[in-house]
């Protein structure tokens, strides 16, 4: 990133404050789980991001901010230093919004006038890594934030509109792809994270996938066939989180006299039948696959059919993460970068699975076929789906 190129830094920071604006004070504040981050805390992380890893070191002398919120606003880079526990952000009260916004402001004017006084490529990359993790947590925001309002029983309205879902189809038509090797992971230019490679070859079976997702009145046929009152459906894991929670439905599903409606960003609405089901973790798309007959994909056989038949394939993108069977673990050849961001992604390669795709909160520069999304797979507030696979 050279001089002249701090478009893409100020629209990125733009965008964030633009997702933080229709919220209060106190809905920018409040953590409704452990999973979930207040608001102002995602906008003074990836603020202290940019200052831990680009000013500090390479900022000509820059000072940081305030001295304590390098303990506040780090995530997990134990390398960095000692954090605030993740479950208690939303005990801080203080610094409130007006305070995280004045630091997003000196933080900018310091990595603006660094950018437009020219780079090495060394920070470059560092200034291009932050701002695609400031768009990872742009998603993570509007995922949070539903979360945070869907346990308020006035049910608050986000915004007046949902971003449009891509039309989904029910999974009635299959792809057919042929065994054989197959190379996945990040090969061409542009920007990727160090998870997405190193490109490699996998072995895949015959198989067939689901040309459409899962849709809402698949769901709906899996809850009156007891889906989620049947053990032998279910992973192990899977039937103690159903018994311990209570699971019945998808996450945001309310039975009503009326059949069933579910809570979005634009409010209260009947379950739309036609719609990609959402919201569901990896617990449940296994067991709705089973119940199906089928299964789910792998993530290299998901990576190829979109690579290779992708005029078959509908909603890849901009609907809803599908789930994989693939857990989260190194490509072959992997080696994280060194130093604290190496802790970006590689300390998370255990107990997560893969989901591929992008879902309708997703930025759309981190729509490409190789991108590996992860999470636990009880993870509900995920804007997470599933098609189906089977084998031949």
């Amino acid at each position: 990133m050279t001089g002249g190129t701090a478009g893409p830094y100020a629209a990125v920071r733009a965008a964030t404050e633009s997702i933080a604006a229709p919220l209060s004070a106190e809905d920018q504040t409040v953590q409704s789980m452990p999973d979930v981050s207040p608001t102002k805390w995602h906008r003074a992380h990836t603020t202290w991001f940019f200052e831990t890893f680009v000013l500090a070191p390479h900022g000509g002398g820059y000072v940081p901010h305030h001295p304590g919120y390098g303990y506040l606003f780090n995530s997990y880079y134990e390398l960095v230093g000692a954090r605030y526990p993740r479950p208690a952000r939303g005990l801080i009260t203080r610094p409130g919004v007006a305070e995280v916004a004045e630091y997003r402001r000196v933080v900018d004017e310091a990595m603006l006038s660094l950018v437009e006084t020219g780079t090495s490529p060394e920070v470059a990359t560092l200034i291009e890594l932050g701002l695609h993790h400031e768009q990872q947590h742009q998603e993570l925001m509007l995922m949070d934030i539903l979360h945070v309002l869907s346990v308020n029983p006035l049910r608050p309205v986000y915004c007046d509109v949902e971003p449009a879902a891509t039309a989904a189809t029910t999974p009635a038509r299959w792809v057919e792809v042929e065994g054989g090797p197959t190379e996945i992971g990040h090969a061409a230019d542009g920007f990727a994270f160090d998870n997405e490679g190193p490109r490699h070859t996998e072995w895949i079976e015959p198989h067939a996938i689901a040309a459409g997702l899962v849709t809402n009145d698949d769901w709906l046929a899996f809850i009156g066939d007891g889906g989620y009152e049947r053990p032998e459906l279910w992973l192990s894991d899977g039937w103690a989180t159903v018994m311990a929670q209570g699971w019945t439905a998808p996450l945001y599903w309310t039975a009503t006299d009326d059949g069933w409606s579910e809570f979005t960003l634009s409010g209260e609405s009947a379950v739309d039948g036609s719609a990609p089901v959402a919201h569901v973790s990896h617990y449940e798309a296994d067991a709705f696959a089973r119940w199906s007959g089928g299964r789910l994909p792998t993530e290299a056989e998901w990576e190829h059919v979109i690579t290779v038949h992708p005029d078959a394939i509908e909603s890849a993108f901009g609907s809803v993460w599908q789930w994989t069977s693939s857990p989260y673990v190194a490509y072959p050849r992997y080696a994280p970068p060194s130093g604290a961001v190496g802790e970006y992604n590689a300390k998370f390669m255990s107990n997560q699975m893969v989901l591929r795709g992008s879902s309708v909160a997703t930025p759309d520069d981190h729509t490409r076929a190789t991108y590996r999304n992860f999470f636990p797979p009880a993870a509900r507030w995920v804007f997470g789906g599933l098609r189906l696979a089977k084998d031949l």
